[in-house]
């Protein structure tokens, strides 16, 4: 029995462009191939034929021999590399012909896994600042250290002790195989969250909420009534996201502005825009509409600096479009100080208050926020609450009159502050 060339010819084209950190998509328009046949050749799905291969690695620039060695030679350089990992147990390196020979499948998967497991610790190292923010990401990792974990202690076993009762025996390769078997999957979960395709930055889109972010800013947060008329093109627009979770986002959003714009006309909407000025309180008696319409209907509009963000009963961002000078948290809570915060505490009180972000460059900002409560399964339900803070640059207003506020305690140098809720990355610099 043989391991599969091409099996090991893909994992070595994916650990290359992994250390080059190059993108799939790019690797894949150099080479003349599309990303999504790219992806299967990464995931030994794929045969590679030679024309194909030698164009990878040209553009992953690297020799052409190195992606089409020998197989069986592979597998005996990566097993002397997974022996050199503990040196305090000595491996029989001159059986390992003789264990390959005898054991070819389970040679492959220790083997992938070592791959595997290396591929995990880059990104590790790489993106451990992103991990402590990120909580869907620590959880993915921490799964594949933990089938990493456990496939080493049983290949340990099985390899250190030689008298094992064939029960026994069978009892360990029983949990090598799940184990190897839940680490593929975990580690096919990571690489997916990890390589999400994302058009608007070089690195990958990890949360279905950034990948929703990065399809409005290509929008320019806006959608006009024309576009939304047309349910088939807006269902194709919906598939460009790679996930379900971020379609479902997506879908939400629309479902509001479609609401909202039924409200607030788009013509009829612009020219009292044009004709009052940004203020909520008089475009809402104007059209006899409930502020949080009107907020959502200024943050979204084109042409209009303004930043929006809404969060639920939980305090937690579910919308956050930034502006220059005020950027909400990518992840974790935001300032306990902002008048957002303050709204959702006072349903249908609309709150104005001039905010100032610490450490900034001292613009002012004007927000508007209210927060509405609903009952969507009828009046003995739940209560469900939804807070709305639109935030408008104020170029004349005094720095004196406005709350000083920061974007999260975690990147905010205010130190004396009584809403912190933990110490400042800055302050190792301040």
């Amino acid at each position: 029995m043989r391991v599969s060339k091409a099996t090991l010819t893909g994992s070595r084209v994916r650990e290359r462009r992994l250390t080059l950190g190059m993108r799939q998509a790019a690797v894949a328009k150099s080479a003349g191939i599309s990303a999504s046949y790219l992806n299967l050749i990464e995931h030994n799905r794929r045969r590679i034929g030679p024309d194909v291969l030698a164009r990878l690695a040209q553009a992953l620039a690297v020799d052409l021999a190195i992606l089409s060695e020998v197989a069986e030679a592979g597998v005996v350089q990566d097993l002397r590399a997974v022996a050199a990992l503990n040196t305090s147990l000595k491996a029989e390196l001159d059986r390992l012909e003789e264990f390959l020979g005898r054991f070819p499948g389970w040679a492959a998967i220790l083997v992938d896994v070592f791959r595997k497991a290396t591929v995990a610790q880059n990104m590790v190292v790489a993106l451990s600042d992103r991990m402590s923010h990120d909580p869907q990401l620590s959880a993915a990792l921490h799964e594949v250290l933990s089938a990493i974990s456990a496939v080493r202690a049983s290949s340990d076993i099985l390899t250190d002790v030689q008298d094992i009762d064939p029960e026994w025996r069978a009892k360990f390769l029983k949990n090598l195989n799940g184990d190897s078997r839940r680490l593929s999957r975990g580690a096919e979960v990571l690489v997916t969250y990890l390589d999400a395709p994302d058009k608007t930055s070089e690195a990958p889109l990890a949360s279905a909420t950034e990948q929703f972010d990065a399809w409005l800013t290509e929008r320019d947060w806006h959608f006009c009534a024309d576009f939304l008329a047309k349910p088939l093109a807006v269902q194709n627009d919906l598939q460009l996201l790679p996930t379900k979770s971020a379609r479902f986002l997506a879908q939400k959003w629309i479902m509001q502005i479609e609401k909202d714009q039924k409200t607030l006309p788009d013509v009829e909407f612009g020219a009292a825009l044009e004709q009052m000025g940004p203020d909520p309180r008089i475009l809402a008696q104007q059209f006899g509409a409930d502020i949080a319409t009107v907020l959502r209907r200024l943050g979204s509009w084109a042409g209009l600096r303004a930043g929006l963000v809404i969060c639920d009963a939980s305090g937690a961002l579910v919308f956050r479009k930034p502006i220059d000078g005020f950027v909400p948290p990518r992840f974790g809570p935001a300032c306990a100080l902002w008048p957002l915060y303050a709204a959702l505490a006072r349903p249908m009180i609309p709150l104005q208050q001039d905010i100032t972000l610490t450490g900034q460059d001292g613009r002012v900002f004007r927000s508007f926020s209210i927060c509405e409560a609903s009952f969507p399964t009828g009046f003995d339900g739940p209560e469900l609450r939804e807070a709305v803070m639109l935030v408008l640059p104020q170029e004349t207003a005094a720095k004196s009159d406005a709350q000083d506020v920061g974007a999260s305690c975690r990147i905010c140098p205010k130190n004396a502050c009584a809403a912190r809720r933990e110490m400042s990355i800055m302050a190792e610099f301040v």
